[in-house]
């Protein structure tokens, strides 16, 4: 569900895009919509947008929280392809609708004003909006396991369902405990027989737990981790600080997370428990003309995921204005 890549490069093609695609500091810099972050999410809000005759800047720093990952699954007609290559191809089929400027640079300063909201950059551009669109992700927090973010996207996995196929019926490990181990090992068992939960410390799970797993064939091993073996991110092997390595082909955990932008916050868009930004149905914050879509919003970390809730964003950030100025 959430997939890496390797190494994206979030330039704006000069060659390919329109003149109109160039930010300069003489153009004009009000848009009807400003979009923070650029990948998957935010492309396709932009395309919405555009499709529906929006000036729309997008405002991108260039780190995605996939950019590990080899390839994309579970997408149709991109299944397998690498992730960088389908933004690439997203950036340029965004960047023919000329009404869509995509900036290099990273938003830092946000304000809402009597019209709108402003937006201000590392690179000391600012710029003006009605509406604002947070498509900018989260970030990944790494345990303080040597190799583990290197394997992160890569062999170290999130999400089956992106990555399971490719790791089917390999000896699989899973890095958790407790409740969520417990859960994580159910839903991991459906693509492998071969399948150790790995506590990093003394086991949490209940009886009733410890039985079921037990009668699946799922063992645990409650060593505490030193490190994980790897070559270029393809896990070899787990270290423990006692006894023989362990040598599962694949690891699944989850991590923390935070925000990757800290700007919803500063406006006053609320939380979920969990730490996604609440949205409504409409994908609208809690803060009226603002707006957020992608991983920063959902569980559900796909790139599929993230297309689909950006196009409906577009659209519905489309609607709003539409409406406005049409009771005006």
């Amino acid at each position: 569900m959430l997939g890496g890549k390797a190494a994206l490069s979030l330039a704006i093609p000069s060659a390919a895009a329109p003149v109109i695609n160039q930010l300069s500091m003489k153009e004009q810099k009000h848009y009807d919509v400003i979009i923070i972050g650029g990948s998957y999410a935010g492309l396709a809000a932009g395309m919405a947008l555009g499709r529906s005759l929006r000036s729309v800047l997008i405002i991108d720093s260039g780190k995605p929280c996939n950019r590990q990952t080899p390839h994309s699954h579970n997408f149709l007609t991109h299944d397998g392809r690498p992730p960088a290559e389908i933004a690439a191809m997203a950036r340029k089929q965004v960047l023919t609708y000329p009404t869509v400027t995509l900036l290099q640079d990273r938003a830092s300063e946000a304000a809402k004003t009597e019209k709108g909201f402003t937006i201000a950059t590392d690179g000391g551009e600012h710029f003006a909006a009605q509406k604002l669109i947070f498509a900018s992700g989260v970030r990944d927090l790494m345990p303080d396991i040597p190799g583990f973010a290197e394997c992160w996207g890569i062999s170290v996995l999130h999400c089956p369902y992106c990555h399971g196929y490719e790791v089917r019926q390999q000896p699989t490990g899973i890095l958790s405990n407790g409740d969520m181990g417990f859960e994580f090992a159910a839903m991991i068992s459906n693509w492998t027989n071969d399948l150790t939960l790995y506590t990093n410390g003394p086991a949490t799970f209940t009886e009733a737990q410890r039985k079921k797993l037990e009668a699946h064939g799922i063992r645990t091993d409650s060593r505490k981790i030193l490190s994980l073996d790897h070559y270029r991110g393809d896990l070899q092997g787990i270290n423990f600080e006692s006894g023989e390595p362990a040598g599962p082909r694949a690891l699944y955990a989850r991590v923390p997370f935070e925000q990757h932008s800290g700007l919803p916050a500063a406006l006053g868009c609320a939380l979920t428990d969990d730490g996604f930004i609440k949205i409504d149905q409409m994908q609208q914050t809690t803060v009226p003309g603002v707006y957020a879509c992608g991983d920063n919003t959902t569980r559900m970390r796909t790139v599929a995921g993230a297309v689909g809730s950006g196009t409906f964003t577009g659209a519905a950030v489309n609607r709003d204005i539409i409406m406005e100025r049409f009771d005006r």
